[in-house]
């Protein structure tokens, strides 16, 4: 490798850089990434692991900028060498920022993370035998490995490769392409994307005039040598997506990541594992053609948007990129209307970075004002009196001219410019004071919150076992375990009881009854005094069966029962059997209901019982 600056300096970190290469490299050997059958996962597997190591999926495309611009080398050329102390002070102040940039429960390690990044570049650089560490190298490489969104990705690297007009040069994007590449020829994935002096014009070979929108389609329909870009993204999308099938091959419960479904066979999936390694069983072969699903969609989703599809109320599809205008936005230049003053001193540069952008333009523009406003004067002067140049009196005016120019001058800058530097000053001091108020009140809220969280656990922990072991109180939860299943038996006992007696008032309903159509018949009979003189046998037979049916029938089917049942039956006919069957069964539903009630009470004082209990032992 070629290096353009700094050689000697350099030498003496060979050995810490070949122990860090080589432990990233053991890891990523670890991963057995190799037995993916396809180069395209392969590459992306290996490369999305290098991004995740060196912590580079938490840095996106602005915050690269950032640094380059921080490091100074956007307004160096392309091809100029970069020096490694001057890589390693980018790539250091890129995790800097990122640490100053997380939360307190994300900590990473900058150190160890410049470290294995920096000798990753530095592999890739030598991977080819004429590899030189360029400008555009360092951009290309970081441009490609860092997280973020793919489009603003693209859309930075065409700012590097196209011309003033939006315009793609084949050139830029030829010397791209040979820096980007180095990044699977690092992983040793050279044979199936390497670099070839044909790769520039076989991208684009239907177009002549490539602009911003036609180079955000790789997105879409990516070239081959670029194919495993877009995957590295999209698998970095579905690394936490979760589909609740079962693999056909490795039978497990749920697929973490893409998801594969054969086309020919039914309700065949496999995992992405399972897939990417070629494992097939059954029917299924290799040659199958599978669908990569990067999302789960239930079945009801599925009918929606294909009936969407059908009534035309959803988009079939959606473009892949957002459409950008095709000229560049030019930028305003301000060199002709206020021009810039050279900065003596190193204390003046760091004042007038303090001092807004407005006032600063303001100043300068009153400045100058002013001092045109002494040239046309002067130059009034000898236009009017041309003869006395060099009288003695012309040479004490042009003098008297000179010490007001430097007097308004020196007014200028002291009331000027010295008093918005010490307003700045105090603005800047009092709000670094207010920063550090701010920081030390967050510091004291995560303690409480830490504390608080720590003492309710304690006291979550303390109450079960508390609970579990005092003797007195499991003595009082056994008593009232019994005391509720007698109660329990009660109840049942006396829904029985109560069932029983019901039954039996059902049958005196009935035998009253009968005993009233008897009677109505036997009346109606009498009434009409027909001289009916009935057989013996009948004779024998109602004069058997009315005594049974006056006396012994009801004593036998009220047997167990007392009250004013009884009482209504054994006087006769001569009171109403109806009534008092009825204040008979009231007097059963009073029973049963203030004896419920008496069963609620109890339970509604046992329960104030162990309440109080409870609050005597707390």
């Amino acid at each position: 490798m070629v290096m353009e600056e700094g050689g000697q300096s350099d030498r003496g970190r060979g050995t810490s850089a070949g122990i860090e290469e080589r432990q990233l490299f053991v890891e990523l050997a670890e991963q057995n990434f190799d037995a993916i059958c396809l180069a395209t996962y392969r590459t992306a597997c290996k490369l999305r692991f290098i991004q995740k190591r060196c912590n580079l999926h938490l840095i996106d495309i602005y915050n690269v900028i950032e640094a380059v611009r921080d490091a100074g080398l956007n307004a160096v050329e392309s091809n100029a060498g970069i020096s490694l102390i001057r890589l390693e002070n980018l790539v250091s102040s890129l995790f800097n920022q990122l640490s100053k940039r997380l939360p307190t429960t994300h900590i990473i390690n900058p150190r160890e993370s410049t470290a294995l990044l920096l000798q990753f570049l530095l592999a890739a650089t030598n991977s080819e035998p004429d590899g030189r560490l360029t400008v555009l190298s360092v951009k290309s490489m970081l441009a490609v490995i860092c997280g973020g969104k793919l489009v603003d990705k693209l859309r930075y690297v065409f700012s590097q490769v196209s011309d003033s007009g939006g315009i793609l040069v084949q050139s830029k994007f030829d010397g791209f392409l040979k820096e980007a590449l180095k990044l699977p020829t690092a992983v040793h994935e050279g044979p199936s994307f390497g670099y070839a002096h044909t790769l520039a014009r076989s991208c684009f070979p239907q177009q002549k005039r490539v602009m911003l929108n036609m180079f955000l389609d790789i997105i879409a329909e990516p070239p081959q040598c670029l194919v495993w870009l877009p995957l590295m993204h999209r698998m970095a999308n579905v690394e936490h997506v979760y589909h609740p099938v079962s693999c056909s091959y490795c039978r497990g419960n749920g697929m973490t990541g893409f998801r594969y479904r054969c086309l020919r066979c039914r309700s065949y999936q496999l995992c992405q594992d399972c897939f990417w390694r070629g494992n097939v069983s059954g029917s299924h072969s290799n040659q199958h053609q599978m669908k990569e699903h990067s999302s789960w969609k239930s079945p009801a989703t599925k009918l929606g948007r294909a009936l969407g599809r059908t009534l035309g109320c959803v988009s079939s599809r959606e473009p892949s990129h957002p459409i950008y205008p095709e000229e560049p936005e030019r930028t305003i230049n301000l060199t002709n209307i206020v021009p810039s003053r050279p900065i003596r001193d190193t204390s003046e540069a760091m004042l007038l970075s303090s001092v807004p952008e407005s006032s600063k333009s303001l100043a300068a523009a009153q400045r100058m004002n002013e001092e045109h406003a002494l040239i046309a004067a002067y130059v009034n002067r000898l236009q009017t009196s041309p003869c006395s140049v060099d009288s003695p009196s012309r040479q004490d005016e042009e003098h008297k001219l000179i010490a007001r120019y430097t007097s308004k001058l020196a007014e200028t800058d002291g009331a000027g410019v010295i008093s918005n530097r010490s307003i700045n000053f105090d603005v800047n001091k009092q709000k670094r004071e207010l920063i550090a108020q701010l920081e030390c009140r967050n510091r004291e809220i995560l303690a409480e919150i830490k504390r608080l969280r720590a003492q309710h656990e304690a006291a979550c922990q303390a109450s079960p076992e508390k609970g579990s072991t005092n003797p007195t109180l499991l003595a009082e939860l056994r008593l009232l375990r019994q005391r509720k299943d007698e109660l329990e038996q009660r109840m049942s006992s006396l829904q029985e009881s109560r069932r029983e007696l019901m039954v039996q008032l059902e049958g005196l309903m009935k035998l009253l009854k009968d005993e009233e159509q008897r009677q109505a018949a036997q009346a109606a009979g009498s009434s009409h005094g027909t001289p009916c003189r009935p057989s013996p046998s009948s004779a024998r037979s109602v004069g058997a069966v009315s005594p049974q049916a006056h006396v012994h029938l009801p004593q036998d089917s009220l047997a167990g029962v007392g009250g004013d049942v009884q009482e209504a039956f054994a006087q006769g006919p001569r009171r109403n059997l109806r009534n008092d069957l009825l204040v008979a069964a009231d007097s059963i539903t009073n029973t049963v209901s203030s004896l419920v009630k008496e069963l609620h009470s109890d339970d509604v004082r046992e329960e104030e019982e162990r309440l109080l209990n409870g609050k005597d032992r707390g």
